[in-house]
């Protein structure tokens, strides 16, 4: 029960995130494409209107794995961690994302600094452990 919160808020961010990139023009994919391919290298090699397509149907398939209670929170935080770890390497490694400490957001690093949110929850999903009905962990 402790999960629902995490899970469905997560959830229908990154489902709604997904769903507004399915029409995205060439040159707002390949600007994406080129953030991700300075953690994923073999990503530039995929066309930008592919790429636009497979991070649209790929972020809505981890925000509808999120929202689906019968999937396990150990399995849907590990998605999480790796989704929203990328996220974070796409900051540190943007030029013009942090300050000059490397750590503290610039205002354009703001809209992925953020996400860190996302990889606490991860953790939290991942981390936590079922109790026995007297309250005892497993």
């Amino acid at each position: 029960m402790s999960h629902i919160p995490l899970r469905v808020t997560t959830g229908a961010f990154i489902l709604n995130a997904g769903y507004g990139k399915r029409n995205l023009d060439k040159d707002s994919a390949a600007g994406l494409q080129a953030m991700a391919a300075r953690v994923i290298p073999p990503v530039s090699r995929i066309k930008p209107e592919t790429f636009g397509k497979l991070l649209s149907y790929s972020e809505m398939t981890l925000g509808a794995a999120l929202l689906a209670p019968f999937l396990p929170s150990r399995l849907v935080g590990v998605g999480l961690g790796i989704f929203s770890g990328s996220m974070l390497a796409m900051y540190r490694k943007t030029p013009g994302m942090t300050e000059a400490d490397g750590v503290r957001p610039t205002q354009k690093g703001t809209p992925l600094a953020k996400d860190v949110w996302m990889f606490g929850i991860a953790v939290a999903l991942v981390l936590d452990r079922k109790r026995r009905p007297g309250g005892a962990p497993k």
